[in-house]
């Protein structure tokens, strides 16, 4: 089976000189002329808004209070694509051309999730299954890095970097168990060609080594070099970082050797259109939303419903996205430890807490009272709560008597006390912590709340710290990694401790599984069993809201691109400047 990236990615087309690409100019240096008339037409014929290039595109990300965890594609930092993905690229993306921008049926807001049609090669130019268990990957040809002042000469990508990648990676001591356990082998065929050989089929394949949040290329000059120093940091992609100031700010630059193109109207543009990305690090939401409402954020991807009615009446000029958030909020509960290595304690804490009254009073309704471990954007993975069966349905609901039977049937008539850690930077959490404590106070569980900031609260989870109780937002991911990730013995992200040798087997079993239907039908299966024992305190998931000022072009709220990795969505947009000076603003 062999499968090429057929998106047309080579201008063709060169209305104005500053988007002749590369190619272009070297015909015309060799005496070749090009002349294009008129400006762009969109596909029924309109004239076509003529992107513009320039200026700094200012953002309040979704992790807009969290300074980057590391700099070292090799420390396994959950955060690394959104803050190294601007300039490591991987093998495969996120198709934007079938964005419903664009007029597809994609809205890319998945925090890892892409669908195989929804995938293109990125760094990869085609692919193909040799064997069932070896991938040949062929790498786009004219990729180049740029010159680096003491860390490299600027040279072409080639497959050695690729399987350097990878054998860092693979070779880390904070990687994650198992996550590359089914290779065997990677090595370079020739300068273009990398192989990856199996032991046993994966199906995530396409998400843990193409596209995931440990799947940056970097060139194999960074073995010389700190990679912990965001200075040393270099790689293909379309910007790279120049400022870094912690607790403040990210900027990032244009790179002007960029390789990829962006189609509009019939026409190829070199891309990055703007001159810079600045993120902004913003602990405060009063200030981030004054900064909104200012014109100092031209984006903010992340804002809770509580403030959107507001908004919009204060600055109506903004444009806005509402989804359904790609994480899961819980209270993870320690198995390995009493009392919650009794079933019943675990689901009598669930029946104390009034899910339905946390959707509809505490999130104003914008919320759904099951979507995790699945997501509703999964497909036929995500089995609604009215399909569940009666005893996971009963966890949504509440029942504080019955609860309270639970707890003196397990040893527990006048409850008890436990602590509960919680990062302190996540205003969502922060809020609605108590308000479960409160619930829980009226079946005799005493929670005691320890706020963290968030370093020390992500070590503590790491290292295995963490107390008995531990409030985590954490993202699906993809229908089977959210099950592997979350209850699977020893992995990092599962703060339960949860181990059951048969719930690994059938999960071992399910990622050898080629067929589709089989796999979903197995999540299904897995994930009524997780909900039904309840390692955690389950929540409702909030809708949340991107806003955006209209000079903002070419963007629709669009978030991630591979597994929480926005750049390629940033190096399309564009800044129409004049527009922003007619509404005021500089």
């Amino acid at each position: 089976m062999r499968r090429h990236d057929t998106q047309d990615r080579n201008p063709v087309d060169a209305p104005r000189a500053r988007v002749i690409s590369r190619a272009v100019l070297a015909l015309a240096l060799l005496g070749a002329v090009w002349v294009v008339a008129g400006a762009p037409e969109d596909s029924d014929g309109k004239t076509a808004a003529e992107p513009q290039y320039g200026a700094r595109l200012n953002l309040a990300t979704v992790y807009a209070a969290l300074n980057p965890l590391s700099w070292d594609p090799d420390d396994w930092a959950w955060k690394s694509n959104h803050d190294q993905g601007f300039f490591y690229e991987q093998l495969f993306a996120a198709d934007l051309d079938k964005s419903v921008r664009k007029g597809g049926q994609y809205r890319f807001i998945a925090e890892a999730y892409l669908p195989e049609d929804s995938l293109r090669g990125e760094l990869a130019e085609s692919w193909e299954w040799e064997t069932p268990l070896r991938l040949a990957i062929t790498l786009r040809s004219g990729v180049m890095f740029p010159a680096k002042a003491g860390v490299m000469a600027a040279r072409e990508l080639d497959a050695h970097d690729v399987v350097f990648s990878y054998d860092r990676r693979d070779q880390s001591a904070k990687r994650i168990p198992t996550y590359f356990d089914h290779i065997d082998r990677v090595f370079a065929r020739d300068e273009r060609t990398v192989v990856f050989e199996f032991n046993r089929y994966n199906a995530e394949w396409a998400y843990r080594f193409g596209y995931g949040y440990y799947s940056g290329i970097v060139p194999r000059e960074m073995a010389d070099v700190d990679p912990k120093d965001w200075r040393n940091t270099t790689g293909s992609g379309p910007f790279s970082i120049t400022r870094f100031v912690e607790g403040h700010s990210q900027t990032y630059a244009r790179n002007p050797g960029y390789w990829d193109t962006e189609r509009l109207g019939g026409y190829s543009y070199e891309i990055p259109f703007l001159d810079e990305v600045k993120y902004w690090i913003i602990k405060d939401e009063a200030t981030a939303f004054t900064a909104l409402r200012t014109g100092k954020l031209d984006v903010m991807e992340a804002i809770r419903w509580i403030m959107v009615d507001h908004l919009k009446k204060t600055t109506p000029e903004l444009q806005w996205s509402r989804y359904l958030t790609n994480v899961g909020i819980f209270v993870a509960l320690r198995v390995d430890r009493e009392p919650f290595g009794d079933r019943r304690v675990r689901r009598a804490l669930n029946l104390a807490v009034n899910q339905p009254e946390i959707a509809e009073l505490f999130y104003g309704g914008h919320a759904e009272l099951m979507a995790y471990p699945q997501h509703p954007g999964f497909g036929e993975a995500f089995q609604p709560l009215e399909e569940m069966p009666e005893s996971v349905k009963e966890l949504f609901g509440y029942d504080p008597e019955k609860a309270k039977k639970l707890l003196a049937e397990a040893g527990y008539p006048e409850g008890f006390t436990f602590e509960v850690q919680v990062s302190a930077v996540d205003p969502n959490a922060m809020d609605l912590l108590p308000l479960v404590a409160s619930y829980l106070e009226r079946v005799g569980v005493i929670m005691e709340i320890e706020p963290l900031e968030y370093a020390a609260f992500l070590s503590t989870m790491t290292t295995r710290t963490h107390g008995p109780g531990y409030m985590l937002q954490s993202g699906h991911v993809n229908p089977t990694t959210t099950l592997r990730k979350s209850f699977v013995t020893g992995q990092t992200w599962n703060p339960s401790m949860y181990s059951d040798p048969e719930f690994d087997a059938r999960m071992a079993e399910l990622f050898e599984e080629r067929d589709e239907a089989k796999r979903i039908q197995t999540i299904r299966e897995l994930t009524v069993q997780m909900l039904d024992e309840a390692p955690y305190i389950w929540l409702p998931s909030q809708y949340l809201h991107t806003a955006w000022w209209p000079w903002v072009k070419n963007y629709n709220g669009e978030l991630r691109a591979g597994a929480v990795r926005p750049a390629p969505i940033y190096a399309r947009v564009w800044i129409d400047q004049e527009l922003k000076r007619s509404m005021g603003f500089k």
